[in-house]
């Protein structure tokens, strides 16, 4: 039932892809019904350093960084494609949104600019990040997490916002803005760590609640924790 309501949403989303820069900019209440948390968007606003915002590949997240794009500079952290065609039109498709783009692979460099700056950065934090990420629980699962986010808000300060957007029934969408997490103690002997854990369990949360909305096809626990048996988990 899950993954019969998941592949409904998912043809939702690829009919709004190509006209996302039209959405974005549909009036108030047309396209996204209405934003919580609010309040959270506008402090890390004016504090005017920056702030990271995390999600996952959950609902159209795409329309929901565009939305932010129209209001607060956004850059994009995202991994460059196989196809350089596809790889070329969504990168046209998120600039005419108003939103920059940073490829994975070119390094920090570009996200401590673009948080100098007061532009939010997206993370989308919820994919395999093999012997490279960190082992936190998800779904009861030591999972293999990207550590860019909580690494980038020890090193810098910025806060992490979680940010989600759930596509109503009537086709319309909520974006929620959720309080910054709150940084580990001086005394934590792993902060990233823990960041990390924080992130992914409010990730993990949201999907029990709305798990038609999460990408499922992705092989999220493809790598196995050290220790475990070394063929793939599946």
């Amino acid at each position: 039932a899950i993954l019969a309501a998941h592949y409904r949403e998912m043809g939702r989303v690829a009919v709004e892809y190509p006209r996302l820069p039209d959405l974005v900019r549909a009036p108030d209440g047309e396209v996204v019904a209405r934003v919580d948390g609010r309040e959270h968007f506008e402090s890390a606003r004016n504090a005017g350093h920056g702030a990271l915002m995390v999600s996952g590949h959950f609902g159209t997240f795409e329309l929901m960084g565009g939305w932010m794009a129209r209001r607060q500079p956004v850059s994009f952290v995202v991994k460059p494609l196989s196809n350089p065609r596809v790889e070329a039109w969504i990168r046209c498709v998120r600039e005419r949104m108003g939103a920059q783009v940073i490829h994975t692979g070119s390094g920090t460099r570009g996200i401590l600019r673009a948080l100098r700056e007061n532009r939010w950065v997206l993370f989308l934090a919820d994919q395999d990040a093999r012997r490279d990420g960190l082992f936190v629980p998800f779904f009861g699962i030591p999972t293999s997490t990207p550590r860019g986010p909580a690494a980038i808000a020890l090193r810098t300060g910025a806060p992490i916002v979680m940010t989600f957007i759930e596509r109503q029934a009537d086709g319309r969408h909520v974006i929620d803005f959720r309080a910054p997490l709150v940084p580990p103690p001086a005394s934590d002997p792993d902060p990233e760590r823990t960041l990390t854990a924080a992130h992914t369990a409010v990730l993990e949360a949201r999907i029990r609640a709305r798990p038609d909305h999460w990408f499922w096809l992705h092989r999220r626990w493809k790598t196995p924790p050290p220790g475990a048996a070394t063929e793939e988990a599946r």
